[in-house]
């Protein structure tokens, strides 16, 4: 029935993909202005609405070059309740800014994390104070002209049409992976057929001759937020309630489903900002489970929404995830980066 609602807004989708191109040639040809700053710009980004592993890219990005240089990473905090400039701190929560900014501040402390929608005036505030800055998720961002772009494209969406919102997911074609300099197709299954690897690099180098990488998600290990791993138990007797906030679950499920007796899984929207109501309903839910040999799991970034009363109240467990490249390409991909912030 969504989808078929989706279906009728077509003619929304084609006014809006002729909004995104007018705004893309306006900034391509001089029309609009776009500022450009003296020190690295590194911009991650898609073409999608959410689900790409932008978190995870940020991640290696910041861990890559964080021994050379003292790199800044800039979000605009999605889904926070704040406006404006911040600094992220290890103990905000992400009602201030962001579960996103949060969870990498968490990861990272001794870097700096800020959040603004205004990217240009948050780096000019900055720009002094660091040698480089890394931008989550500002890929539409044409106010900003980066020095290097890497454009995640996730493997699920490439291989279906690349629709315009409302109907699809995209907030622009995929002529718009012209503008990097670097495009990487995430969440790959973990053994990528030669044939279908070959359709993705020649549906792409239609528009784009830009490297293409290709990367998969690799789990780690559960653990709480003190950081203690999970017992491992021989057989199957646990049974796990999986609370999601992010836009597409399905690839954590089905990585748990072997593991577990039985997965009961509470959806929520990406992004979701956990109520009273909600945290009443999870427990509750956990409760209902008739055995004692049960735990709640998590995404990180989810975990950085939940309040630490309940995460304290709960057994519960998050599951920190990292971008593996395929084809032993991250030797090749670190050069161009590091090349990319290279003063």
């Amino acid at each position: 029935m969504v989808r078929f609602f989706r279906w009728l807004l077509f003619p929304f989708s084609i006014l809006y993909a002729l909004v995104v191109r007018f705004r893309n040639w306006a900034y391509d040809s001089g029309l609009f202005k776009s500022t450009s700053f003296n020190l690295p710009v590194v911009v991650i980004g898609n073409l999608s609405v959410g689900g790409t592993g932008k978190s995870p890219m940020t991640e290696y990005v910041l861990q890559l070059m964080k021994p050379y240089l003292k790199v800044a990473v800039l979000s605009r905090g999605y889904g926070r309740k704040t406006v404006g400039f911040r600094y992220v701190e290890t103990d905000d929560t992400a009602k201030l800014v962001g579960d996103e900014p949060l969870q990498i501040k968490r990861k990272f402390p001794d870097s700096m994390v800020t959040v603004c929608e205004d990217r240009v005036w948050a780096i000019h505030n900055i720009q002094e104070e660091v040698d480089a800055v890394l931008l989550d998720d500002a890929y539409q961002h044409r106010k900003l002209k980066p020095r290097f772009s890497i454009l995640l494209l996730d493997y699920e969406s490439m291989q279906h049409p690349i629709l315009p919102l409302p109907t699809g997911n995209f907030r622009e074609p995929l002529s718009g992976s012209k503008r990097a300099d670097v495009v990487v197709i995430t969440k790959c299954p973990d053994e990528l057929p030669v044939p279908i690897k070959s359709m993705l690099s020649e549906r792409l180098r239609k528009y784009s001759s830009a490297p293409i990488f290709y990367t998969k998600i690799h789990y780690q290990q559960l653990q709480r937020v003190d950081g203690s791993l999970l017992e491992n138990k021989t057989g199957m007797d646990r049974i796990a309630l999986v609370v999601t906030g992010i836009a597409k679950p399905q690839p954590l499920l089905d990585y748990l489903q072997p593991q577990f007796k039985e997965i009961i899984h509470l959806a929520y929207r990406d992004h979701h900002s956990f109520s009273p109501t909600d945290l009443q309903k999870i427990s509750q839910t956990f409760a209902d489970i008739d055995t004692s040999e049960k735990i709640i799991i998590t995404t990180e970034k989810d975990m950085q929404r939940l309040p630490p009363s309940f995460v304290e109240k709960h057994p519960l467990y998050f599951l920190p995830i990292e971008q593996v490249f395929l084809y032993d390409q991250a030797p090749a991909f670190d050069r161009i980066v590091k090349r990319a912030f290279a003063c």
